[in-house]
Parts: structure tokens; sequence; C-alpha cells
């Protein structure tokens, strides 16, 4: 919890006569997440700072939304930052609100609802005591489950809180407050909200339209002040149809969410959340590193094998990123270096961080996750090889190989002494030009290059490569067979003679 700053009043008569007075208090969170984000769209700052590829579509949808004063939602498949988005709204509150010390449903001082609010300000006058709240404190998020019930969201009566009062079970004191009235003056969100059972969507009505909640077992009726948002994958939503009917009505804007467009936008994104920091060692990632890393994300939802119901998310080239660098970060303990250059290979010993993460079709089931996601790994490297070495001939390298040439490029090895035996390979490192390294790179630079060039070779067939990164030269294509020609019995059996005697000396 942030600290409250010593300027602030602590007693109610101190608010009264401070800045903070019933107006600007007493303003509804829609009209202070309006007002707020009025001001940040006439200074031209950035309203999300930390959402990426989003500033032309979503963004503006929910500005209008805001701006409206509407409840909205987010639809979007898994990956899409739709949390991200909702959590980013505190953004627009203000950075302290005060209210009623204890109260559980953060009373405003000046318009007070619960009972115990009420009895306090009138025992207490000017005197009562004031707490204030961040605005990160205003967020209150639930996921959406089947067990969740009403008590849950709404509240309940509390015998046991009746019992260690003394009061009746029809006292207002007795109220368990649920999670929506502890988020009054503040923002709500419900993840997936169609996982919801439909009598607890049913109990979001009121709250929805009529701006309050009634608490089973007492004729009181809440008036909250809160801003609801929902989060929803639009398969649910539409297809499976787990919203019931009244309540998408009474949500104002439907937002939806989508991928990123951009390799770039994915690479800030990455960059962004990964864990790329580690002790021990320095950390030097190539860029052809990173985009082919994305490039598996963005190929994986082009794939026909992939459910695209489901949806690949970012979170996976965000996985497979941390997950070579700990590959690369292995190596280099492992051998003393003191940089850790990840390499192709490092991005499928990553393989766990893809399988999970993808949902297969029938015929990507038939042929297994590892086996599709290799090949999904293989075609980003090629596509990624392509934009490098687009038009470089390798014939050279090929040669090599084709004279019987082999090269290993493992773990196992130090890069020193891979570097020695790429170093053999006739124009391998004249043609690593497009990577544009510098002249004094440490070796593990090079190694990662030059694997890189191997391998988008590999990609395209026109080398060949082991299970233990052994490269050596690529297949050769086999002799066409003759089409096999149908004959008459008796053309058929001088056929056959010839055949079986062609063999036999002075036999034309």
């Amino acid at each position: 919890m942030a600290m409250t700053p010593s300027s602030l009043p602590t007693t109610f008569g101190a608010l009264r006569t401070s800045e903070w007075n019933s107006e600007r208090v007493g303003r509804s969170v829609k009209d202070e997440m309006r007002a707020n984000l009025i001001a940040k769209l006439r200074s031209k700052e950035t309203i999300f700072s930390s959402i990426v590829g989003y500033e032309d579509t979503v963004t503006p949808q929910i500005v209008n939304a805001v701006l409206s004063r509407h409840n909205f939602i987010l639809l979007g498949l898994r990956g899409q930052a739709k949390s991200r988005i909702l959590r980013s709204l505190t953004s627009l509150l203000d950075e302290w609100t005060p209210y009623v010390a204890g109260s559980e449903i953060r009373d405003n001082p000046y318009a007070p609802l619960s009972k115990y609010a009420r009895d306090l300000i009138a025992t207490s006058g000017d005197e009562m005591p004031i707490q204030w709240m961040h605005r990160d404190e205003r967020y209150i998020e639930k996921l959406a489950t089947p067990d969740v019930t009403v008590a849950d969201l709404i509240g309940d009566v509390d015998p046991i809180k009746a019992a260690r009062s003394g009061e009746l079970l029809s006292s207002e004191l007795t109220m368990h407050y649920g999670l929506l009235p502890r988020a009054n003056r503040g923002i709500f969100a419900i993840n997936e909200v169609p996982d919801l059972a439909g009598k607890i969507q049913v109990a979001l009505f009121n709250i929805m339209q009529e701006g309050d909640v009634q608490i089973k077992g007492y004729p009181v009726r809440l008036p909250l002040d809160v801003a609801i948002v929902f989060s929803a994958n639009p398969e649910d939503y539409t297809a499976r149809g787990k919203i019931v009917t009244p309540l998408k009505d009474r949500i104002g804007s439907e937002i939806r969410t989508h991928y990123l467009d951009s390799l770039e936008q994915a690479m800030a994104v990455t960059e962004q959340e990964a864990w790329a920091a580690r002790d021990g060692v320095k950390l030097n990632t190539p860029r052809y590193i990173r985009e082919v890393i994305e490039q598996i994300a963005f190929l994986a939802r082009e794939d026909k094998r992939v459910d695209k119901r489901s949806g690949v998310s970012q979170r996976l080239p965000i996985s497979v990123f941390e997950l070579a660098v700990s590959n690369a970060e292995r190596r280099a303990l492992l051998h003393g270096e003191t940089t850790a250059v990840p390499r192709i290979g490092d991005i499928y010993a990553a393989l766990p961080g893809i399988t999970g993460k993808i949902e297969l079709e029938y015929e990507g089931e038939m042929k297994g996750a590892d086996v599709v996601v290799r090949e999904i790994i293989r075609a980003a490297i090629a596509r990624t090889f392509d934009g490098y070495f687009d038009g470089v001939n390798t014939q050279q390298i090929e040669e090599w190989f084709n004279l019987g040439g082999t090269v290993q490029l493992s773990d196992t090895t130090p890069a020193a002494d891979s570097l020695k035996e790429l170093q053999g390979i006739q124009g391998l490192f004249d043609k690593l030009k497009p990577l544009k390294l510098p002249t004094n790179a440490a070796p593990e630079v090079y190694v990662s290059a030059a694997e890189f060039l191997l391998e988008g070779m590999t990609a395209h067939k026109r080398l060949s490569r082991t299970e233990e990164r052994t490269f050596s030269a690529g297949e050769k294509p086999q002799r066409k067979q003759r089409p096999e020609v149908f004959f008459d019995d008796d053309e058929r059996e001088a056929q056959e003679w010839r055949t079986k005697n062609r063999s036999r000396k002075g036999f034309n």
C-alpha cells in the first residue's frame, strides 16, 4: 500500500476547509475518469503507456467509451493485453481519494452510504477520522469462475458478525459486503465474464442500469459509485452465448482487441515483458534471433493445423525468448564465457514454451505437437533468413559440404572451438555481411550468426542437419523412375525375357 502524504487532511473538519471540497470529492468515478482523460488528451499525453500496437485501433474506442461514461467489455483472444488494459484504467483516477476511516465500502465523507459511516459522522462530526486510498487501491478484479456466488459479488447476511456485535440480523451493521460494494468509488473488473453462471449475471442487472445493489435480507438499496468493465473471449461471447442477453444490452461499449500487426510492435512487447537481465553473464541477443522468435507466433496464427478460435498468445514469444536466453546462459556458464549469445539451437531448446501454448486441430494432433512446432520454427527461420540473405549466393558453402565437409554446433563445445571449426568452411564468413557484425565481435556472436546462416540454408533444404546439430550436405535429388508401361501378354513375355537375359554376354 502506498504511503499517504502527510499534507493530506486526517479529519473531516480539516477536509472541509481544504481543496478537497464536496464538489471535487463528490464527483462520480466515471466523471473523474472523464475529467482526467480530457486533461491527458489536451496535454497530448500517452493514454496507456504500457500498451503497444493499439494506438490507432483499440485505444480510441476506449477513449470514446470513457468520455461517454460507459461500462464496457473487451473482447479478444488470449494474450491480447485485455487484463493489462483494464488495470491501466487506474491512470485515469485521481492519485489520492479520501474516505471514512474504517468503512468497508470506502464511504464518501460528504455522502456516506453505510450505517457505520452515517453513525460515525453523527457522533464525531468534524473530528471524524479520514483515510486516503491510492488510485491503485481503487481497482478490484475478479476472475469469473463457475463457483462464484451472489454473496461473493454482492454480499449476504453475516450471522457471525451479528453474534460478535450483538446486533439483530435485520441490522445493516450485520451485512457482509461482496466484492462489488467493496469496489465502491473505484473500478470493478470481471475477467472472462461468460464463465459466470446465468443467475450470477442477473445479479449485475441493477448496478448496470439503476446504479444500485440490494443485499439479500435487507430492505436497503446501496447506490454504489463504480465503473464496471469486463473481458471475454469472443468465441465464448458470440458462439456459445454465455452472456445473458439483458446483461449484454446493459454494457455500453463492446471493444474488440487484436494481435499485433507488425513484427516491430511484437518485438517491442516481448522486450518490455520478458525477463532478460541475468546475473553473472552479459546478454547479447541478436536482432535476427528476436525476429525468428516473433515469426513463430505470427506463423502459428496462420497455420491451418493450429486452432484459430483458441488463438496464439503474445505470451508465447515472451516465454520462448526467456527460455532461449536461459539456454544461452547455461551454455555460457558451462564454458566459463562472459557473454551469453542466443543461437537458433536455443530456440529449438525452448520447445516446452511453445507446445503448451497452442491448441491443435485434428490434422495437427495426428502429426504431434513437437513435429508441428518444429516445422513452424523451421518456417520462421526461413522467412527471417530471406529477409537478410535474399539474393546471396551460398553455392560455395554448399560445395564445401558436398565434398564431405561437416560441422557440429552443440552446447557441449565452447564458442571459441566452434569458431575455429567454422572458419574452415570456405566463404562462410564472407556471406555474413548482411548481419552487419562488428569487427571485434566475440566468438559467441560469430558462432550465433554462422549458425543462423546454416540453419536458414537447412530450412531451404540446401543443407541437412541432425538432431545433434551436425550440418552436412543436403539430400541428393532422387533419380526419377521410369514410368511403368503396360503391355499385352505377348509383348510382356518378350519384355521379361529381355530383362532376364540383359546381363548375358553378347546380348544386344
